[in-house]
Protein backbone atom coordinates (compact mmCIF):
# COMPACT_ATOMS: atom_id res chain seq x y z
CA UNK A 1 0.00 0.00 0.00
CA UNK A 2 2.73 2.27 0.97
CA UNK A 3 5.95 3.13 -1.39
CA UNK A 4 9.34 1.43 0.74
CA UNK A 5 10.24 4.03 3.82
CA UNK A 6 6.73 5.71 3.50
CA UNK A 7 5.06 3.58 6.81
CA UNK A 8 8.48 5.17 8.98
CA UNK A 9 7.83 8.33 7.61
CA UNK A 10 4.26 8.72 8.45
CA UNK A 11 4.49 6.89 12.15
CA UNK A 12 7.33 9.97 12.31
CA UNK A 13 5.46 12.83 11.39
CA UNK A 14 2.26 11.35 12.78
CA UNK A 15 0.23 11.43 9.04
CA UNK A 16 -3.29 9.95 8.90
CA UNK A 17 -4.10 7.71 6.30
CA UNK A 18 -7.01 9.54 4.01
CA UNK A 19 -8.89 7.48 1.23
CA UNK A 20 -10.89 9.24 -1.98
CA UNK A 21 -12.80 7.10 -4.63
CA UNK A 22 -10.30 8.97 -7.57
CA UNK A 23 -7.24 10.29 -7.97
CA UNK A 24 -8.56 13.88 -6.67
CA UNK A 25 -11.26 13.75 -3.52
CA UNK A 26 -13.61 16.17 -5.28
CA UNK A 27 -16.35 14.18 -5.75
CA UNK A 28 -17.12 16.22 -9.26
CA UNK A 29 -17.86 14.10 -12.27
CA UNK A 30 -20.09 15.71 -15.74
CA UNK A 31 -19.90 14.11 -19.06
CA UNK A 32 -19.60 17.54 -20.84
CA UNK A 33 -15.89 17.77 -21.42
CA UNK A 34 -16.04 14.50 -23.22
CA UNK A 35 -18.81 15.84 -25.05
CA UNK A 36 -16.85 18.84 -26.08
CA UNK A 37 -13.80 17.61 -26.66
CA UNK A 38 -15.84 14.59 -29.66
CA UNK A 39 -17.50 17.69 -30.39
CA UNK A 40 -14.29 19.39 -31.51
CA UNK A 41 -12.87 16.18 -32.67
CA UNK A 42 -16.45 16.18 -35.14
CA UNK A 43 -15.32 19.56 -35.96
CA UNK A 44 -12.03 19.56 -36.96
CA UNK A 45 -12.37 16.13 -39.11
CA UNK A 46 -14.90 18.02 -40.83
CA UNK A 47 -12.42 20.98 -41.49
CA UNK A 48 -10.14 18.28 -42.67
CA UNK A 49 -12.16 16.92 -44.88
CA UNK A 50 -13.28 20.68 -46.38
CA UNK A 51 -9.61 21.79 -47.08
CA UNK A 52 -8.72 22.10 -50.66
CA UNK A 53 -5.35 21.04 -51.80
CA UNK A 54 -3.76 23.96 -53.37
CA UNK A 55 -3.02 24.16 -57.21
CA UNK A 56 0.62 23.18 -58.24
CA UNK A 57 3.44 25.74 -58.34
CA UNK A 58 2.41 27.62 -55.44
CA UNK A 59 4.90 27.23 -52.89
CA UNK A 60 3.38 29.27 -50.30
CA UNK A 61 -0.54 28.65 -50.63
CA UNK A 62 1.28 24.71 -50.66
CA UNK A 63 3.21 25.90 -47.26
CA UNK A 64 -0.01 27.41 -46.37
CA UNK A 65 -2.00 24.32 -46.71
CA UNK A 66 0.06 22.08 -44.94
CA UNK A 67 0.64 24.33 -42.02
CA UNK A 68 -3.64 24.33 -41.56
CA UNK A 69 -3.96 20.86 -42.32
CA UNK A 70 -1.24 20.13 -39.40
CA UNK A 71 -2.94 22.15 -36.92
CA UNK A 72 -6.02 20.78 -37.49
CA UNK A 73 -5.02 17.44 -37.07
CA UNK A 74 -2.82 18.39 -33.94
CA UNK A 75 -5.74 19.72 -32.33
CA UNK A 76 -8.19 16.79 -33.05
CA UNK A 77 -5.42 14.57 -31.66
CA UNK A 78 -5.28 16.51 -28.85
CA UNK A 79 -9.28 16.58 -28.62
CA UNK A 80 -9.38 12.80 -28.71
CA UNK A 81 -7.04 12.23 -26.09
CA UNK A 82 -9.23 14.36 -23.70
CA UNK A 83 -12.27 12.63 -24.56
CA UNK A 84 -10.85 9.34 -24.11
CA UNK A 85 -9.65 10.72 -20.92
CA UNK A 86 -12.54 11.80 -19.60
CA UNK A 87 -14.76 8.94 -20.61
CA UNK A 88 -11.94 6.88 -18.65
CA UNK A 89 -12.55 8.83 -15.11
CA UNK A 90 -15.90 8.87 -15.21
CA UNK A 91 -15.25 4.41 -15.94
CA UNK A 92 -12.78 4.32 -13.05
CA UNK A 93 -13.55 6.52 -10.73
CA UNK A 94 -17.41 7.11 -10.81
CA UNK A 95 -19.21 4.32 -12.48
CA UNK A 96 -19.14 1.28 -9.55
CA UNK A 97 -20.65 -2.19 -9.94
CA UNK A 98 -24.53 -0.72 -8.90
CA UNK A 99 -24.48 1.16 -12.33
CA UNK A 100 -23.02 -1.88 -14.15
CA UNK A 101 -26.43 -3.73 -12.68
CA UNK A 102 -28.38 -0.89 -13.71
CA UNK A 103 -27.17 -0.45 -17.20
CA UNK A 104 -25.59 -3.98 -17.96
CA UNK A 105 -24.56 -2.57 -21.75
CA UNK A 106 -22.03 0.57 -19.82
CA UNK A 107 -18.64 -1.50 -19.59
CA UNK A 108 -19.16 -2.45 -24.02
CA UNK A 109 -20.37 1.38 -24.23
CA UNK A 110 -17.16 2.93 -22.52
CA UNK A 111 -14.79 0.40 -24.45
CA UNK A 112 -16.40 1.35 -27.72
CA UNK A 113 -15.94 4.83 -26.34
CA UNK A 114 -12.63 4.49 -25.62
CA UNK A 115 -11.88 2.98 -29.40
CA UNK A 116 -13.65 5.40 -31.07
CA UNK A 117 -11.60 8.27 -29.58
CA UNK A 118 -8.33 6.02 -30.81
CA UNK A 119 -9.89 5.24 -34.46
CA UNK A 120 -10.80 9.68 -34.54
CA UNK A 121 -7.06 9.78 -34.11
CA UNK A 122 -6.05 7.12 -37.21
CA UNK A 123 -8.96 7.96 -39.22
CA UNK A 124 -10.01 11.34 -41.17
CA UNK A 125 -13.22 10.03 -40.96
CA UNK A 126 -16.69 12.35 -40.11
CA UNK A 127 -18.69 8.70 -39.81
CA UNK A 128 -16.05 7.19 -37.05
CA UNK A 129 -16.46 11.03 -35.29
CA UNK A 130 -20.36 11.09 -35.33
CA UNK A 131 -20.54 7.66 -33.74
CA UNK A 132 -17.67 8.63 -31.25
CA UNK A 133 -20.16 12.06 -30.02
CA UNK A 134 -23.46 9.24 -30.16
CA UNK A 135 -21.54 7.00 -27.70
CA UNK A 136 -20.80 10.20 -25.39
CA UNK A 137 -24.47 10.82 -25.70
CA UNK A 138 -24.99 7.46 -24.21
CA UNK A 139 -22.67 7.71 -21.83
CA UNK A 140 -23.87 11.69 -20.69
CA UNK A 141 -27.71 9.90 -20.60
CA UNK A 142 -26.67 7.23 -18.47
CA UNK A 143 -24.68 9.27 -16.17
CA UNK A 144 -27.41 11.58 -15.53
CA UNK A 145 -29.86 8.89 -14.75
CA UNK A 146 -27.55 7.43 -11.73
CA UNK A 147 -27.44 10.75 -10.19
CA UNK A 148 -31.51 11.03 -10.85
CA UNK A 149 -31.24 13.93 -13.07
CA UNK A 150 -32.67 14.84 -16.18
CA UNK A 151 -29.93 16.90 -17.67
CA UNK A 152 -30.44 17.53 -21.29
CA UNK A 153 -27.50 16.84 -24.22
CA UNK A 154 -26.83 19.81 -25.68
CA UNK A 155 -24.38 20.45 -28.31
CA UNK A 156 -22.03 23.49 -28.17
CA UNK A 157 -21.63 23.64 -31.78
CA UNK A 158 -25.14 23.44 -32.74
Amino acid sequence: MFAKGTLGFRRRFSIPEVEAHCDGPCGVYDPASARIAAEAVLSLTRKLKELDHPERGSKEAHDGFLNTAARYIAVKEEQAEIAKREILVLWTDYFGREHLEEHPGLHDLVWRAAKLCSACKHEVSVARCEDLLAAVKEIHEIFWRTKNRDVPWILAAG
